[in-house]
């Protein structure tokens, strides 16, 4: 059975949703846990100031990612919790390689870090996908 698939004004409703709600809300977090989370494990391996340009390219592409494999199944079934469970999956996934492979190479990386920050990485894109299927969920009602 074919399943009515979102229009594209609602995809593109979906990923602008997953951008600024990922994005805002990883920036919230950064910005308040940067100086007594990763400063003072990692030191002077951060900049002092991020680097915009690959930050933006990250969340666009990591938003383009979480639109397609959590948001737009949960807009499919008309289900926001179909979202947020592919959305912990995708978010799960990301951030444990990232995590993980830092753990393994980086001197000053450590668990605690590992752990919090895979955590926070799964839990922010399962909220992510969870909101943005809501909202584009409004323009795309699935059992129509």
């Amino acid at each position: 059975m074919l399943q009515r698939q979102p229009p594209l004004h609602v995809h593109a409703i979906a990923y602008v949703s997953t951008v600024v709600i990922f994005a805002g809300m990883d920036f919230v977090w950064l910005t308040a846990t940067a100086d007594y989370l990763y400063r003072p494990i990692l030191g002077d391996m951060l900049a002092a100031q991020p680097r915009m340009i690959p930050a933006i390219l990250f969340y666009l592409g990591y938003a383009a990612g979480l639109t397609y494999l959590a948001v737009r199944p949960g807009l499919l079934t008309g289900s926001v919790r179909t979202s947020a469970i592919q959305g912990a999956a995708v978010g799960f996934t990301a951030y444990a390689t990232y995590d993980l492979t830092n753990h393994a190479t980086l001197k000053n990386w450590s668990a605690y870090l590992t752990v919090t920050d895979l955590i926070w990485g799964t839990v922010l894109s399962a909220f992510a996908a969870a909101l943005a299927s809501l909202v584009a969920g409004r323009f795309f009602p699935a059992n129509r």
